[in-house]
């Protein structure tokens, strides 16, 4: 059953992630992400926010992994990485916009999001790492 308080509470969550969702990550295309990748562009930084068990089944060459999930926890480890491009990306998008957010909330700003993520990745056979 629910209390006055707490469909006020969940309202103002529900409010919260509409106004949240309007602020996406600007987009990089997979073709602007390869030529970076070709050329080794040391001002980028791939980060697959995906599982574990995902980012073995296959991911953008030069990706590290942290879960989006661990990423709070792990923040440290893209420290270094304040002054460069961060490439998110997972299955679909959803995870990566949750890490964006977690990212920007941390000091971050040089976030882009890739161009339909590893779904569309595989579609167009990109090269992937196993």
């Amino acid at each position: 059953m629910f209390t006055s308080r707490s469909l006020l509470a969940t309202a103002a969550l529900a409010i919260a992630a509409v106004c949240h969702a309007g602020e996406t990550t600007p987009r990089i295309d997979q073709a602007s992400l390869l030529k970076r990748i070709d050329k080794n562009d040391a001002s980028t930084v791939i980060l697959d926010v995906r599982t574990p068990e995902e980012f073995a089944k296959g991911h953008v060459p030069g990706a590290i992994n942290i879960p989006h999930t661990h990423l709070p926890a792990r923040i440290s480890e893209v420290a270094d990485a304040a002054d460069k491009d961060i490439v998110l990306y997972c299955a679909t998008g959803i995870r990566s916009e949750q890490a964006a957010s977690r990212l920007r909330e941390n000091g971050f700003t040089r976030l882009l999001h890739l161009d339909g993520d590893m779904e569309a990745w595989e579609k167009q056979k990109r090269p992937l790492v196993k």
